[in-house]
């Protein structure tokens, strides 16, 4: 039995879905690369700020602080996305 050949829109389309998921696995490592650096700053901030890292009020400073930044930022990113119309 002979191979079924793709027409080109198929191969065009199937390019097309590897290019987005390519890129969206780009900016997701490069996310994960600036979340990892504003980590490390953070922790810094709070071991200057409070003195060693390991208390439980600069633990618990800290946790609060990365949670109210990424609430901001989800919100911020969701009305923008609703302007947008995405």
């Amino acid at each position: 039995m002979a191979a079924k050949k793709e027409s080109p829109s198929k191969r065009a389309e199937i390019k097309q879905g590897i290019v987005k998921n390519v890129t969206g696995l780009m900016t997701a490592a490069f996310g994960l690369v600036a979340a990892l650096a504003w980590n490390s700053a953070i922790q810094k901030l709070f071991t200057i700020v409070f003195g060693t890292q390991g208390g439980l009020y600069a633990m618990v400073g800290y946790a609060l602080v990365v949670t109210v930044i990424a609430v901001i930022v989800t919100v911020y990113l969701g009305r923008l996305a609703g302007k947008l119309g995405i």
